[in-house]
């Protein structure tokens, strides 16, 4: 039986549903009356009924989904498609922010059809409880923490490591002391940095990618981004709060802001969609590792041909051509 707390509401009917069904199991098992028939037409409405639900989705329910308190988070990925990381600390200027974790590893790519490499890992890290939430920020860096992924990535230039980045971030820290340690500036600083570093970057939106907060780790030369993340200027109860003056709207906010993984891939800002089990990352975390690893490895083997200069001219490229458009020719006015 799901647990109630983490249950999402448009995933109620379906977890009804499947209680009827065990329920039927076990009677089944208890008595002499033979229920396989009644047991396999059940199992067949629940999974229609998964399908249904899980193919369907708006773009408010993948944003629940991707907000979900048991999806992997980037600790988890890097245990999982990595071997002996040796996280790296603080900003050598203020301290460490432990929202952002990074460091050193063995990226696992012989599992996933390439050769085994040192990467830089990086990515915003959330918290399980409410211990670990509060000691992680709940993911939302302060200045040190993007201070810290630039020192980190210009580290990884310098001894010719890639870099893979990691976004789920509610967005970056708000608070006063941010502020008053140029929170703006940080991001601003991160954007230019990466943008011209020497060493392929590939950027994976695994959960949350809101504001300048998931962007300050956003450049790269490839993005992938899970079926079910979301990847935004804004959070959808936010966009409401200002438009409509009231979180009330906020499905409609998430409907306008197109930003979901096939909203974003039809406009090129993200290049590759890696797939979900059904229900969502944390429903098959082994399987959603598995999809990841193997889209991180190809994009690194794409990359892997490229000199210094053609990666950064690609890249540039990349990000100029975001939002252009072509304007029709006007019409001259009709006589008479």
């Amino acid at each position: 039986m799901a647990d109630d707390e983490q249950l999402l509401d448009f995933e109620k009917p379906l977890v009804e549903l499947e209680e009827k069904l065990a329920e039927m199991r076990d009677l089944n098992a208890e008595t002499q009356d033979d229920l396989s028939s009644e047991i396999e037409a059940l199992e067949d409405r629940v999974e229609q009924l998964r399908t249904s639900i899980y193919r369907n989705l708006t773009r408010w329910q993948r944003v629940q989904i991707a907000r979900h308190p048991q999806r992997p988070y980037t600790l988890d990925y890097i245990d999982a498609l990595t071997q002996d990381f040796t996280e790296l600390r603080g900003d050598r200027t203020h301290g460490d922010d432990r929202s952002i974790v990074g460091g050193l590893a063995t990226f696992a790519g012989g599992r996933y059809g390439a050769h085994d490499r040192t990467v830089m890992m990086l990515g915003h890290q959330k918290g399980r409880d409410t211990k670990e939430r509060k000691y992680r920020r709940f993911g939302m860096p302060n200045p040190e923490g993007y201070r810290k992924a630039e020192r980190l990535m210009k580290m990884a230039a310098k001894f010719d490591k890639p870099v893979v980045a990691l976004l789920d971030t509610p967005g970056a820290y708000p608070g006063m002391e941010a502020e008053e340690r140029g929170q703006a500036e940080a991001i601003a600083h991160n954007l230019f940095e990466m943008a011209r570093l020497e060493t392929p970057i590939v950027v994976v939106v695994i959960g949350e990618g809101a504001s300048g907060g998931a962007l300050g780790l956003g450049i790269g030369d490839r993005i992938l981004m899970l079926e079910n993340a979301w990847y935004s200027v804004i959070a959808p109860e936010s966009c409401s709060q200002i438009l409509w003056r009231s979180w009330d709207h906020k499905e409609d906010a998430a409907r306008a802001l197109k930003l979901t993984a096939p909203d974003l891939t039809e406009v090129g800002i993200v290049d590759e969609i890696v797939p979900e089990p059904i229900g969502g990352a944390h429903r098959d975390p082994a399987s959603t590792y598995q999809s990841v690893g193997r889209a991180v490895a190809g994009a690194l083997q794409a990359l892997d041909p490229l000199d210094a200069q053609t990666l950064l001219d690609q890249r540039l490229e990349k990000f100029d051509d975001l939002g252009a458009y072509e304007s029709a020719t006007p019409m001259a006015p009709s006589e008479g």
